[in-house]
């Protein structure tokens, strides 16, 4: 089992209400949930920033570039 960290955490009361109760139904706690999410979050931006890096380098297209292909396709 990996050590955890202890943090302080302020939630708006209704989203501290809504953890309990969703921990209360699960079965789970409000740790394991929040632990759950950030996780989530975080491999979100982990997916993110490697789309970023594999475009990297690829064709880079101005803003009136973009408009006017729009516009041509009948887009806008």
């Amino acid at each position: 089992m990996i050590a955890s960290k202890r943090a302080t955490v302020y939630f708006d009361p209704e989203i501290h209400r809504a953890l309990r109760l969703k921990a209360a139904a699960t079965e789970r706690s409000v740790s394991d949930l929040v632990n759950e999410a950030v996780e989530l979050a975080l491999s979100e931006d982990a997916e993110d920033l490697e789309a970023f890096a594999e475009r990297r380098g690829g064709q880079v297209l101005s803003f009136d570039e973009v408009v006017t292909d729009l516009r041509r396709r009948g887009r806008i």
